[in-house]
């Protein structure tokens, strides 16, 4: 599994793929960042949605802004299979100027909102499907949970989940990964050090010594609106309003994860049991989003999620169709009620349509 899960985030991602950036100013000023995977692999796309319109797929990097090999794995795959992949940064991550001394929290999906509405408005007819990797599953399960049925989506995938945030924060990672991703985002953080001096003790941040303290000092202790680390977790826990998400969610996990622990202890299988959208996919191995096969051929985890979201595609084709023709047979037969019921009267033609219709021929020049 570690040998797995560091292929996965130490490895550099190596050529091969065209990205178009979009910069997205939000209703606070801030930017997000939105990657158009445009190449390679244009050239012989399979479509998505027969009879309709290529689907876009939104993907949505882990919380700590590393763009990895297996992303944009996943993505040149969707190219290939006939999506539109875009690939979400938030504030300040891979890039993406901070140019206001806000970040995004672990579980807010505001900007997330925003930057779907954008894709909706560039591609308003074409189906909407999102993956999220890693503890970036929290940003995505939190939008489905705060949009309920209102949400843009067609179906979503999250692999290697953080599920139970608070208590993963909370617990600690093993010493080499907390390490890792705490470097990281000490690291991306430090060009904007002195435009986050105003906001947080960035003398504290750049000394935590775990993500938990390092989160805590970011996002609670600020220095104009202290919060608690309780209240913190009741704004970004990703699972707050899962009762209100209405798309089917498969999660990808596997038993052993290095980075989110066994399952008896990340894993809220109530949810699984209890959830009717909500799908669990648990392997034996895999790591911290692996699921390696034996070069070149991509993850695993990347053809279960493009086959699953097919899947979706046919079944919601199949359940539109059935329901059209419920409603053409529904119109038919009251048709045939109403004209079957109607009073035999010996009148004029004219004077029977004037009757039946409140309709008035009317000529124009």
């Amino acid at each position: 599994p570690h040998l797995q899960t560091l292929c996965h985030f130490v490895l550099p991602v190596g050529p091969g793929s065209e990205l178009a950036r979009e910069y997205l100013q939000l209703a606070d000023d801030g930017l997000v960042a939105l990657d158009w995977v445009v190449g390679p692999g244009a050239r012989g796309r399979r479509a998505t949605n027969a009879g309709g319109l290529p689907a876009v797929l939104l993907v949505i990097p882990n919380a700590w802004g590393r763009l990895t090999r297996n992303v944009l794995g996943l993505c040149l795959l969707a190219l290939e299979r006939g999506y539109y992949p875009v690939i979400f940064h938030r504030r300040g991550h891979h890039g993406c100027p901070l140019v206001s001394p806000r970040l995004q929290p672990f579980g807010d999906p505001s900007d997330l909102k925003e930057a779907i509405t954008y894709i909706r408005f560039r591609h308003p007819a074409a189906p909407l499907f999102a993956v999220s990797e890693g503890s970036g599953s929290a940003l995505l399960l939190s939008y489905l949970g705060e949009c309920g049925s209102s949400s843009y989506m067609t179906g979503a995938a999250c692999i290697s989940p953080v599920l139970r945030c608070r208590e993963w924060f909370e617990a600690g990672l093993p010493w080499p990964y907390e390490r890792g991703f705490l470097l990281h985002q000490k690291i991306a953080l430090s060009r904007y050090a002195t435009a986050l001096e105003d906001t947080v003790d960035t003398g504290k941040l750049f000394r935590s010594r775990s993500l938990r303290e390092f989160e805590e000092t970011l996002f609670c202790h600020t220095k104009s609106f202290p919060i608690s680390w309780d209240t913190y977790w009741d704004h970004n826990d990703p699972l707050r309003d899962v009762d209100e998400a209405a798309v089917p969610v498969l999660c990808i996990c596997s038993a052993d994860d290095p980075v989110c622990g066994p399952p008896n202890h990340f894993l809220p299988t109530e949810l699984f049991h209890s959830n009717p959208y909500f799908f669990l996919l648990l392997s034996r191995h895999g790591g911290h989003c692996g699921f390696l096969r034996q070069e070149p051929l991509p993850a695993w985890s990347h053809e279960v999620t493009l086959e699953y979201f097919r899947a979706l595609t046919d079944f919601f084709r199949t359940e539109e169709r059935m329901k059209g023709l419920s409603r053409r047979r529904a119109s038919f037969l009251a048709g045939r009620r109403r004209w079957g019921t109607l009073p035999k009267r010996e009148v004029s033609p004219s004077s029977s349509l004037e009757e039946i219709f409140s309709w008035k021929r009317s000529y124009t020049r």
